[in-house]
C-alpha cells in the first residue's frame, strides 16, 4: 500500500509541475497538486502514525514539511503558483528518500500539548519561510533578467518585480510570526531546550529569528529590497535548515540517538 501511494504522489507531483510549463493552467495545477497532496497525506498518516507515538524520523520530518509547503502553496490566494515547478519535484524527492530510508524518532503519546503546538508552530513557520526563501530565488533572477535586459521563461509567467517583492515580505513576517510563537512555545514547555541534544538547534533557530527580524525592521524602518532583502531572507532560511535538519542529521544518523 505505501509503495502503491508513494509511486502515485510521486507521479502527480512531476505532473503537476510538467503541466505548469508545458500547459501553465493554474487549474490543471490544483487538480494534479490537489491530488498528489492527499495521497501524501495518507503516506504520511502510515508513516508517522504509530501505535508507539508519532514518528519524526529525519526522512518522516522532511516529507512532512514539503507535504505542508505543498498544501500552502496550493491554497495559497497569491500568485505564487509558479512556485510548484520547483517544490512539487522536491515534495517528490522526499516521498522517495523517505520510502527508502528508514529512520525513526519516537514522539510518546504522552507528550504534553505544549510540546506538540511547538512542533506544530515549527513545520509550519519552516514551510513558511521556505516557500519564501524559493521567492527570495525566484526574485533573486527576476532581477538579474530585468537589469540585463533578457526576458525569458520567469519573466513571462511571474508577477511583476513590485508584486513579487510584496509577497516576499508577506510570506516571511507570517513565517516570522509563527517563528515567534514556535521559539516561545519552546521556551515554556521543553524543559531541556538548552540540554545537549538541543542547543545547537535552540541558538541556531534564535540566530535565524534575528535575521529575519533584522529584515523586517530594515524594510520597515529603512525601506530594505531588492538584493538587501533577497540576500537577508536567504540566509535566515539557510540557518534555520541548518537548526532543525542539520541537528536531526547529526543525531538521528551520525550519533544514531
Amino acid at each position: 500500500m505505501n509503495i502503491f501511494l508513494s509511486i502515485s504522489a510521486i507521479i502527480l507531483y512531476i505532473a503537476a509541475a510538467i503541466s505548469r510549463i508545458a500547459v501553465s493552467s493554474k487549474h490543471i495545477l490544483l487538480l494534479l497538486g490537489g491530488l498528489a497532496v492527499c495521497l501524501h497525506a495518507l503516506l504520511l498518516y502510515q508513516n508517522i502514525v504509530t501505535s508507539s507515538g508519532l514518528n519524526l524520523g529525519f526522512f518522516n520530518a522532511i516529507s512532512l514539511m514539503t507535504w505542508m509547503i505543498g498544501v500552502l502553496l496550493l491554497l495559497s490566494r497569491q500568485p505564487v503558483e509558479n512556485l510548484a515547478v520547483v517544490l512539487f519535484p522536491i515534495a517528490a524527492l522526499a516521498i522517495g528518500l523517505d520510502g527508502y530510508f528508514d529512520t525513526e524518532r519516537i514522539l510518546s503519546p504522552d507528550q504534553n500539548f505544549g510540546v506538540t503546538l511547538h512542533i506544530l508552530f515549527s513545520i509550519v513557520a519552516y514551510s513558511l519561510l521556505s516557500i519564501s526563501a524559493l521567492q527570495a530565488v525566484f526574485l533573486a533572477f527576476q532581477d538579474y533578467q530585468l537589469h540585463h535586459k533578457r526576458p525569458g521563461w520567469v519573466m513571462q509567467k511571474l508577477p511583476p518585480l513590485q508584486v513579487m517583492e510584496t509577497l516576499l515580505f508577506q510570506m516571511i513576517a507570517l513565517g516570522f510570526l509563527l517563528l515567534s510563537l514556535s521559539l516561545i512555545s519552546g521556551f515554556i514547555f521543553l524543559e531541556d531546550i538548552f540540554g545537549q541534544h538541543l542547543v545547537h538547534k535552540t541558538v541556531l533557530s534564535s540566530v535565524a529569528w534575528s535575521v529575519f527580524a533584522i529584515l523586517l525592521w530594515g524594510h520597515w524602518r529603512y525601506g530594505w529590497r531588492g538584493k538587501t532583502a533577497i540576500r537577508w531572507s536567504i540566509s535566515g532560511f539557510f540557518v534555520l535548515m541548518l537548526a532543525y535538519f542539520g541537528s536531526k542529521l547529526v543525531l538521528e544518523l551520525i550519533l544514531q540517538r
